[in-house]
């Protein structure tokens, strides 16, 4: 199953991918594996700052 995130880029969906299938060769459930994948490639974007909300916040002037 691939990730469909409007928001990430091809960078990100590679990541994705990648992690996705070695979390499956380490044995672990396919759902459980795009779980793992999705939240470290988030996880990956927000330490960037490059998530929505940390960009809509950039553009109103506000800091968090």
């Amino acid at each position: 199953m691939m990730a469909n995130n409007n928001h990430w880029d091809e960078k990100d969906q590679k990541q994705y991918e990648h992690i996705r299938e070695s979390e499956l060769k380490e044995g672990r459930e396919e759902k459980t594996s795009d779980r793992i994948a999705a939240a470290t490639v988030n996880k990956e974007r927000r330490r960037q700052g490059r998530t929505l909300a940390q960009q809509q916040g950039s553009a109103e002037g506000g800091s968090k």
